[in-house]
């Protein structure tokens, strides 16, 4: 029986959908506004919500992302008296699961919470949980991650292609990696193929091979990728960057899974399994001509969106805590803790570069501070740090507002002497960091201490000041 909530403030319309709900031997609760309807989310779980749009305060479409992040996840059905095509697509792309309006029948509605509820007793019965997945170089405990993990264990399981999109730095590769060592093919080849460094005028060759003598140059008889990846996994890096001749040539292949060398008369089989990847909008391409719809079509299978670092703020230290301990290693070096102003510096960032640019930047820290046992702000090359500190001015300084704080009279300053405000935003510091310890060292004293560089003793008084429960 699958639990479902409604946020609606017609109280007819909720009446209606609870019956047909209870009807259909499911349970249902109704709610006439997105705050209380929020505060059911984040306190009970559901499978599905039913969300209006116009709602007494707000617009239930930005309102999408919230729900989606409550702990269970739950998928959202909108129901609308005000059918709109950008809506629609604004639904979608927020990640609901259908957009319907509330003049269509009930038959609809029902089909369309068979089909949800269906999806999400599947989810429950066969997706491994992430802590059976092999996550070797993926770190994350944010919720965005949490969903990229129950995608990557639906795309190991289900023998269909994936299409693997984010922006660059995201990690791309080695989540298709992931998909590889859990799936069934995991014993067999990964096979790369970087489109975007493959010369065009040798793109087929390299992809199909060729027989001795089919161009100049061709000496002997040379091998594909599509023939490695045979029984194991052909993942095509920067697919967007394809040209249109072998977008072609590569469709058929992907069909029928079988290709011709070069030169050679003979069909040649391999059964691979297909992961594509790609940073660029591959809808907006087939728009421009530069990408077959068709083949875009077929790689769809599984889609899978990789956040970008500054949505996923959460993961910043875990990956610090991961990629700290191998950099120092190879260096040579006693593993670095951290000060509290280090990661504060780090969550300020945008991070264009995501994860890349993250790791390169922990690698320049640990570069400066060298001997130094504790990573603080100023190891942290100068350019993030200027960056993060003029957003940090200009967050307090509303746009459009040039007045110096020494131009207004004293009474509307409300600045407090700088030693108390010091202290404050140090406590702030203080208190956030000591509380995020707690979670990564899991109440292990000597961890604790191992990470943030404090003695134990030093250790205690803080948690004592900052009245923040730990296991000793």
């Amino acid at each position: 029986m699958a639990k479902i909530l409604i946020i609606d403030d017609d109280p007819d319309i909720c009446e209606m959908l609870v019956e047909l709900i209870r009807r259909m031997g499911h349970e249902a609760l109704s709610h006439e506004s997105f705050s209380t309807g929020m505060a059911a989310a984040c306190g009970m779980a559901f499978d599905v919500v039913l969300l209006d749009v116009r709602l007494p305060d707000g617009n239930g479409l930005g309102m999408i992302g919230s729900i989606r992040q409550t702990a269970s996840s739950p998928e959202v059905i909108i129901l609308t008296g005000y059918g709109d095509p950008d809506g629609a697509e604004t639904a979608i792309k927020s990640g609901a699961w259908d957009y319907i309006q509330k003049t269509d029948t009930t038959k609809k509605i029902t089909l369309s919470l068979q089909r949800v509820i269906q999806y999400r007793q599947g989810i429950k019965q066969t997706i491994k949980s992430a802590v059976a997945l092999k996550l070797d170089g993926i770190v994350g405990v944010s919720h965005p991650m949490q969903q990229c993990f129950d995608m990557l264990a639906q795309a190991a399981v289900a023998p269909v292609n994936v299409l693997l999109t984010g922006e660059t730095g995201t990690g791309k590769e080695v989540f298709a990696r992931a998909i590889h060592q859990n799936s069934p093919r995991s014993a067999e080849d990964f096979v790369t193929v970087d489109c975007a460094a493959l010369p065009e005028n040798l793109i087929e060759s390299l992809l199909f091979g060729h027989r001795k003598g089919a161009y100049t140059g061709a000496t002997q008889d040379q091998t594909g990728l599509v023939a490695q990846a045979h029984n194991g996994t052909l993942f095509l890096d920067e697919v967007g960057e394809m040209p249109l001749p072998v977008q072609k040539a590569f469709l058929r292949v992907l069909q029928e899974r079988k290709y011709r060398r070069i030169g050679g008369r003979r069909e040649h089989a391999s059964d691979f399994r297909l992961i594509a990847a790609t940073h660029r909008n591959l809808d907006a391409l087939v728009e421009n001509g530069a990408f077959r719809k068709d083949l875009l079509y077929r790689l769809r299978g599984i889609d899978i969106t990789l956040p970008a670092l500054r949505d996923r703020c959460k993961d910043i230290i875990p990956l610090c805590l991961h990629y700290n301990s191998g950099i120092c290693e190879k260096r040579g070096l006693n593993t670095k803790g951290f000060s509290p102003d280090f990661f504060e510096v780090l969550s300020q960032y945008h991070w264009p570069g995501n994860i890349r640019e993250l790791i390169s930047t922990l690698e320049i820290a640990i570069s400066a501070a060298h001997y130094e046992p504790t990573l603080f702000s100023r190891h942290i090359p100068e350019s993030i740090r200027i960056q993060t500190a003029r957003a940090a001015i200009g967050r307090k300084q509303p746009e459009g507002d040039a007045t110096s704080e020494h131009d207004l009279p004293s009474s509307e300053t409300r600045l407090p002497p700088i030693k108390a405000y010091r202290k404050e935003a140090l406590d702030k510091a203080d208190r956030q960091y000591l509380s995020e310890l707690a979670q990564v060292s899991r109440g292990e004293v000597e961890k604790a201490c191992r990470i943030s560089g404090l003695s134990r003793s030093r250790l205690y008084e803080l948690l004592k000041l900052m009245q923040i429960p730990f296991k000793t």
